[in-house]
């Protein structure tokens, strides 16, 4: 077997893998769960083989899309590497599957070899040759890769025991855990069930002939989205106030009876409006990060029935919060778990490529930070009152007004400019001189002289 070397960013220091039971053992630390039913490429970088960007894929249920999946897969995580890795020099792949009825992990071996070449050839398409492929099932592995029966036999190898080994122990330094099976972290985010999902789904019933003609009318879908904004901050702030004193599925059931039925309702509906979504993105670090991701994680539990895909945008945001607060086990997860029940949610699809290829979310925290500054010195700007201009009283003219109460433009642009006389020819004409009284000291009417303007008399 090949000697590979472990993720150094991961561990802080390079641990040498000698054979495939130590990559086996490796695949649980590297995502940070033990996954299941899952497909895991993991890029290899280097003469020593240095561990990359990884990418974990549910197993398709019909063999029909497996080859599709295995180009997509390979794809992805090669371009994705080059993007900001480099071309990685080799992957590894690995197959886990529980056993089904009546059925062993051999077994579950030889159905998935067909999907293991698949995931070679798409690779060696893009000039990048699977190093090592196993399959992990009912707490053994074999390799795709090894012909030596002596070291990978056909009954395959037991798992070594958790914690004893190279990787266990540069993890536990590190101070990294394992969170324990990928089902038992997807049940923290699935739908709920029974009574409460019956009474959930009416919910979201009303909640949507309420709020999807507002926000599809233009006029009011400002308003749905503000409400919406504070209908979350509430919750937040309810479950700072409300801390679990437990961990797990316990916390969940605490956070889901902190939240009302017809409250989390409104706020699945309005999530679905994008602008509302970014700005809800805003909430990912500092003490309001762990209760946006408490309350993501209790709105994507509301999401049953036919409202089931009204869950892409909560888990996509508990996702964000996550890997922004450097949990990226459950962001992976989360994630994951977004872009099955919507493919295309796009927002979804880029954190997952950056969660995937190791990238720091700091670039991204730093422009909702921006965005957040300039919405709030807007809204501080809006509610600023305006001054009035002061309106002339009618009981005094306003020429008697205080100085630079009127006209104040006209009095700038008139200071310091001579009086013009009117022209002749201009406004209203001057009065004809009259005659002076004769000599006699008889007063004599002199006739009216008429001008041209002036109007005739009528008898």
């Amino acid at each position: 077997m090949t000697t590979h070397s472990g993720a150094t960013g991961s561990f802080g220091a390079q641990i040498t893998l000698r054979n495939s039971a130590e990559l086996a053992d490796a695949l649980p630390y590297v995502l940070g769960f033990h996954p299941s039913d899952s497909l895991v490429l993991v890029a290899v970088h280097g003469d020593r083989g240095r561990f990359g960007g990884r990418l974990r894929l549910g197993i398709p249920a019909s063999p029909k899309d497996w080859e599709y999946t295995a180009s997509q897969v390979a794809e992805c995580l090669v371009t994705g590497s080059m993007d900001h890795q480099g071309r990685p020099d080799g992957i590894i792949l690995y197959l886990c599957k529980d056993p089904g009825p009546q059925e062993d992990g051999s077994a579950v071996m030889e159905r998935l070899r067909p999907l293991a070449q698949q995931v070679r050839l798409a690779c060696g398409a893009l000039d990048v040759p699977v190093m090592e492929a196993l399959c992990i099932s009912d707490g053994r592995f074999w390799s795709y890769c090894c012909p030596d029966r002596r070291c990978c036999p056909v009954q395959g190898t037991p798992l070594a025991m958790p914690g004893t080994t190279a990787m266990a122990a540069a993890a536990a330094y590190a101070g990294l855990r394992v969170r324990g099976t990928l089902r038992d972290m997807e049940a923290r985010l699935s739908p709920l069930t029974g009574r409460a999902a019956e009474v959930q789904e009416a919910a979201l019933d009303r909640a949507s002939l309420a709020l999807v003609p507002k926000i599809l009318d233009g006029t009011t879908r400002e308003q749905v989205g503000a409400e919406t904004i504070a209908l979350a901050e509430g919750a937040i702030r309810r479950f700072e106030q409300a801390p679990p004193s437990t961990a797990g599925l316990a916390a969940d059931e605490w956070d889901d009876a902190l939240l009302g039925v017809e409250e989390s309702a409104t706020l699945v509906v309005g999530l679905q409006d994008r602008e509302v979504r970014d700005i809800a993105a805003e909430w990912m670090e500092g003490d309001e990060a762990a209760s946006a991701l408490r309350l993501w994680r209790a709105l994507a539990r509301r999401c049953v029935g036919a409202y089931s895909e009204h869950a892409a945008a909560p888990l996509t945001l508990a996702g964000w919060v996550a890997w922004s607060t450097e949990d990226e086990p459950e962001a992976r997860v989360a994630l994951g778990l977004a872009l099955q029940l919507d493919p295309d949610y796009r927002f979804a699809r880029l954190l997952s490529q950056a969660c995937n290829q190791g990238l720091d979310p700091e670039g991204l925290r730093g422009c909702l930070r921006d965005e957040r500054a300039r919405r709030l010195k807007a809204k501080q700007y809006a509610a600023e009152p305006t001054p009035a201009r002061p309106v002339p009283s009618a009981s005094r003219p306003a020429a008697e007004q205080a100085p630079g109460q009127h006209r104040p433009a006209v009095a700038a642009r008139t200071a310091g400019k001579p009086r013009r006389r009117p022209h002749p020819t201009r406004g209203s004409k001057p009065k004809p001189k009259a005659a002076p009284p004769p000599h006699n000291g008889r007063v004599t009417r002199v006739p009216r002289q008429r001008t041209a303007d002036s109007p005739r008399r009528e008898s």
